[in-house]
């Protein structure tokens, strides 16, 4: 996911404006999440805010360009030929540039590639797809196995700095051969060895040694005899770090390790303005600071076992208290059985995942919002985290409710230029777009999170109080469209993508059902632009081809527009939830919608485990990119959701089918992404070597596919729900227990002829038509 500079093309004056010269590249401070690596960006995101322990979200500073983007050019009819794609935006692979010049006709030639001088590679990102990572945040174990050796990301942390990294354990001289190594828990991981310790010759161990590694910092030492006679054992466990930050550690810059002294009954290192020890109970026979090193003797009685814990500590801090250990979660404690056993485990390991993933802010400690993901961001991207909150609602709505307010107070006031905008970083797009604004998309996610809220059991004086910050979110929009059927990026030429104007359209329809149901004004002018929306959605984005037409990505700033298939089409399948369980209206048409639904469904697109990030057939997919290839899990979530939604249950029902398969391969924790690669007799989806694996989005989507089969739609306002399960149960029976409606318990199964049952429910809520 490191990227070289793009060589241009050889007739610029054909490139759209996002790929000339004078397109307005982001510079690092219009960056702030990403990991400045060399000269190139990396992927991922290392954001922890190492102060207060918290993930904290960006600062206002962050807005991508300031002021109302410029008037667009007039949008052209319908029959143009759409734009030239790309060459690739900087910072993206040099890769050929297909040229169309005529709708349903395509051709490619290859551009003259140039190197520039000088340039160096960006070095590699430290695989992450083997990694064992217990996550209870801002602490984090990383282990690629029991011994850690100081390699890679291994290593206990704490707010993004790495507070050990190598602690090996020998016994009588040795090293106990690894015999197991998984996950226990999203926090904690079990590691078992063995090693033969009695005189007798045989194959058979009679030790064993299990460690059980934890987030918090803590990782206990256990051994174990199955000898006959007592057993005394000298135990070594050699420890250091480098105190090094996660971002130095990814870009290769970590340093060597430091000296370490001996401090109370362990070891301690420092650093400018940075101190961690370790502390072991039992205290250790010797400690020796020049190696590193502390001895104990360990005297184990026939069938008998004795035990080390050693505590990882940051000077000055106190022992870590993740948000997760709150003595209320703001999860409800569900549960699914059925006849497909990956349901259970699915379920368990999203909310798992999401507890871990929690943060809270000091200033505001009952405000509980989601880190975007681990290792490369444990901080709060406010797209995302906007995005999971609502996936997460069958959960409740205590996180979606944290999750606005702390956003609310980042907002951007009256007096500025994008006032009512929340600010965001830019996130690539790949090759055939510019970065994009995700400032954009938190700003339109707002007041459609806070309205499903409502629908799901927000209590109104929260939806009261979070109600101006929608409103001001609302008239950022209008005012940034102004007369125009289209929201564009935010900075001058920008192009409009489709998934933003599925973003806005939603934003529009539930933000005037929220102002309705509250007499706030603005409703009538929202829904009038929505609807010149879907009219000029349906013309201009719409491109005919051979095979019935697709949605274009984007328009350029001429209007013509950007024709490759990805799965950024999928967000206009989400159209979102109104009152009485109806689903808002999208920018399709139901002829669009079908044409959309096959083209999900097709190899070019469905890998078989799920989405491609960009179809098999474009010019530069690579099935590793992560923009350009790649299988997204909220993607393909989304797309599952809205196309059982739309009626389209057999390419649902594939999906969802493929997706619970690639679960199994991951243990059923779901990545963020994983490589597009076309599942074949015999073969398994592949890991990406630099996903986040815990992923909130990829969390919550499970969430969401679940609740999906039963078509749960409450309105709690009206006090009724409305069940649209999925006819065809792809899964069989399926029953899904202890969510949370109205705030009360909620319990439903889905039969295996495709009926929906309620079992549980709050009192007085009645089942709609």
């Amino acid at each position: 996911m490191h990227q070289q500079p793009t060589p241009p093309s050889a007739v610029d004056d054909e490139r759209p404006p996002w790929d000339r010269d004078e397109w307005p590249r982001p510079d690092r401070a219009e960056v702030p999440e990403r990991l400045i690596i060399g000269a190139s960006p990396a992927p991922k995101d290392v954001r922890v805010n190492s102060s207060t322990d918290q993930g904290t979200p960006p600062a206002p500073t962050t807005v991508p360009g300031q002021g109302r983007p410029p008037a667009s050019t007039p949008v052209p009819r319908r029959g143009r030929s759409p734009v030239q794609a790309p060459a690739g935006g900087r910072g993206d692979a040099p890769v050929p540039t297909p040229v169309i010049p005529s709708r349903g006709r395509r051709s490619s030639v290859a551009p003259s590639v140039r190197t520039p001088q000088g340039s160096r590679p960006a070095p590699e990102l430290p695989p992450t797809h083997t990694a064992l990572i217990c996550v209870a945040l801002p602490g984090l174990a990383i282990s690629d196995g029991g011994q850690l050796t100081g390699r890679g990301l291994e290593g206990f942390y704490r707010a993004g700095r790495r507070l050990l990294s190598r602690c090996q354990v020998r016994v009588a001289g040795r090293e106990p051969l690894a015999v197991l190594a998984r996950m226990t828990g999203a926090d904690s991981a079990r590691f078992v060895g063995t090693l033969q310790a009695s005189p007798t010759r045989g194959p058979d161990p009679d030790v064993v040694v299990e460690r059980t590694r934890r987030a918090d910092g803590t990782e206990r030492i256990t051994l174990r005899s199955a000898a006959v006679r007592p057993l005394r054992l000298p135990v070594e466990v050699a420890l250091g770090t480098d105190l090094a930050d996660l971002g130095a550690i990814a870009s290769g810059r970590a340093g060597p390790e430091l000296p370490a002294t001996v401090h109370d009954s362990g070891l301690r290192w420092a650093t400018a303005g940075t101190a961690a020890s370790v502390i072991a109970d039992p205290p250790p026979a010797a400690a020796l600071a020049s190696a590193g090193l502390l001895r104990w003797e360990l005297e184990l009685p026939p069938g008998g076992s004795a035990a080390v814990e050693l505590r990882v500590r940051l000077d000055g801090a106190g022992p870590l208290r993740a948000a997760a250990q709150a003595a209320t979660s703001p999860f409800a404690p569900a549960r699914a059985r059925g006849d497909d056993p990956r349901v259970a485990p699915v379920l368990d390991w999203a909310i798992a995942d999401l507890q871990a993933l929690l943060l809270r802010n000091p200033a505001h400690p009952s405000d509980t919002h989601l880190a975007a993901g681990v290792p490369w961001r444990c901080a709060m991207s406010p797209a995302e985290a906007l995005a999971a909150a609502r996936m997460a609602l069958p959960l409740g709505t205590r996180l979606a409710a944290g999750t606005l307010r702390t956003l609310a107070r980042t907002q951007l006031p009256d007096r500025s230029p994008q006032a009512g905008m929340i600010p965001g970083p830019r996130r690539d797009a790949g090759p055939l777009l510019p970065p994009g604004c995700t400032g954009t998309e938190a700003t339109l996610l707002f007041p459609a999170l806070l309205a499903e809220a409502r629908r799901w059991g927000l209590p109104e004086q929260q939806t009261s109080e979070l109600l101006p910050a929608a409103e001001r979110c609302l008239t950022w929009l209008r005012t940034t469209v102004d007369e125009r059927p289209y929201l564009r990026d935010p900075q001058p030429g920008g192009p409009a993508r489709c998934e933003t104007q599925a973003y806005a359209h939603r934003a529009a329809l539930l933000g005037a059902d929220l102002l309705d149901a509250y007499d706030r004004p603005g409703a009538t002018e929202l829904r009038q632009w929505a609807q010149a929306l879907q009219t000029a959605f349906r013309a201009d984005f719409w491109v005919d081809d051979l095979g019935g037409g697709r949605p274009a990505a984007a328009l350029a700033p001429d209007g013509r527009p950007v024709p490759h298939l990805g799965s950024a089409a999928v967000h206009l399948l989400d159209t979102g939830l109104l009152g009485s369980g109806r689903l808002a209206p999208g920018l399709l048409d139901s002829a669009q919608t079908a044409h959309r639904a096959r083209l999900f469904g097709a190899p070019a697109m469905d890998t078989g485990w799920g989405l491609r990030g960009l179809g098999a057939k474009e010019a530069v997919h690579n099935p590793f990119g992560h923009r350009t290839g790649a299988v997204r899990v909220h993607d393909t979530a989304v797309a599952i959701a809205g196309l059982a939604a739309a009626g389209y249950e057999k390419e649902a029902g594939g999906l969802l089918k493929g997706l619970l398969d690639a679960a199994e391969h991951f243990g059923h924790r779901l990545p963020e992404m994983f490589a597009g690669e076309q599942r074949c007799a015999a073969s398994a989806p592949l890991p990406h070597p630099a996903a986040c694996r815990p992923a909130a989005t990829a969390a919550a989507s499970a969430i969401m596919v679940l609740a999906s089969l039963a078509g749960i739609r409450p309105d709690t306002p009206a006090r009724t729900i409305t069940l649209c399960p999925v006819r065809s149960a792809p899964l069989g029976e399926i029953g899904l227990t202890g969510l949370r409606v109205a705030g009360a318990p909620f319990a439903v199964r889905i039969s295996r002829l495709g009926l929906a049952m309620v079992e549980e429910a709050a009192d007085g809520l009645q089942l709609g038509v």
